[in-house]
């Protein structure tokens, strides 16, 4: 069986059983019934995932996806390509914004490259950075397909070997990446599976101002025309009009999964990649923790087409790398301590409320 059909015969929905018993220790804590509201739903989706009344989230780990895009050439983005090789060492060096809110949190970041126009031989045997390398940037997409089908999957099940590298090391994922350009494939990717519209999709990306947003929308019309992808096959979607480091993130959610793993998923593009990882295979939804709501108009219609109505966070974000997610950690090991060491009223020898 290959990698990619595996690992999704090995992705089943939350356990019934141990959200049924996380909920009947939660409904009995010393304080008014639900008063830590999302944060005890959260401990609920924790149990339910990973089969477990004292869910292991310690050990973290933040995967930022890097990959070009062909795309640029229309005028989309207001920074250079250049840009993604040199974040990437950035990154890698402690400087990038993920850096400082990794070290907060105390997640690891990896830099997985499977699309960027550049080498990096440079980095020697550095363990953060992972060289997943199918192809130097996609094509174009308002001239023809990003890539092949075949790279799609190679893209996918990279990052699904990610997840399987990393699973026996980490308890919590977060997804994060690095690519100049890569919001107007999220965007084809979201009008593709959500059938909203292009200009209800679209925002400014990297600070485009109105006329710039225009040929956006025009350019991502375009793609859609040009490419008709199949919005009901992931792979599809994302060798038509998705990128290398979107197919890497949407296979480290597929990975996670497999392994009982919770993935918090950040912004814009990793929620684009959560879709193509939904589409392939819908239980996905199931281990998958919305870290924030990003600027990005898209981002709200994306999150509702996976179910998520309330995101952990709404800061106003719009950087990326993996920035939220490793910000919602806090609150995903919050959730965790309520559920283990918040004492029952039976526990603490408080008397409850009267019926």
């Amino acid at each position: 069986m290959k990698v990619l059909e595996r690992t999704c015969s090995e992705i089943f929905p939350q356990d019934s059983d141990y959200r049924d018993r996380a909920k009947a220790r939660l409904d009995q804590l010393t304080m008014p019934h639900w008063a830590l509201g999302d944060l005890m739903d959260l401990g609920i989706d924790l149990a339910g995932m990973t089969r477990s009344l004292d869910p292991p989230v310690g050990r973290k780990a933040i995967v930022t996806m890097a990959g070009d895009h062909g795309v640029v050439a229309e005028g989309v983005s207001k920074f250079p390509p250049e840009v993604t090789p040199q974040m990437v060492y950035n990154i890698l060096a402690g400087g990038a914004g993920i850096s400082a809110l990794a070290r907060q949190v105390g997640a690891d970041v990896f830099v997985a490259d499977l699309g960027v126009n550049h080498d990096f031989d440079d980095l020697g045997e550095n363990r953060f950075f992972l060289n997943r390398k199918i192809s130097y940037g996609t094509s174009n997409i308002a001239a023809g397909p990003a890539m092949s089908i075949a790279n799609a999957r190679k893209a996918v099940e990279h990052g699904i070997d990610i997840a399987e590298q990393l699973s026996s090391s980490y308890d919590l994922f977060g997804t994060g990446e690095m690519g100049i350009g890569n919001t107007t494939p999220s965007t084809a990717i979201a009008a593709v599976v959500t059938g909203k519209p292009i200009a209800l999709l679209t925002g400014r990306g990297t600070g485009l101002d109105d006329e710039q947003l225009k040929n956006k929308i025009a350019i991502i019309e375009k793609i859609l025309q040009i490419n008709k992808p199949d919005p009901r096959n992931g792979l599809d979607i994302l060798a038509k009009v998705g990128g290398y480091e979107i197919g890497g993130i949407a296979g480290l959610i597929l990975g996670a999964a497999a392994k009982r793993k919770p993935v918090v998923v950040d912004g814009f593009i990793s929620t684009a990649a959560a879709l193509i990882a939904h589409t392939i295979e819908p239980f996905v939804r199931d281990y998958i923790i919305c870290a924030h709501r990003s600027v990005e108009p898209g981002h709200i219609h994306m999150q509702e087409f996976l179910g998520c109505t309330r995101p952990l966070l709404d800061l106003n974000f719009r950087l990326g790398e993996g920035t939220g997610a490793a910000l919602a950690m806090n609150v995903v090991e919050a959730a965790k301590l309520v559920l283990t060491e918040v004492a029952t009223f039976a526990e603490a020898a408080v008397a409850g409320a009267d019926k």
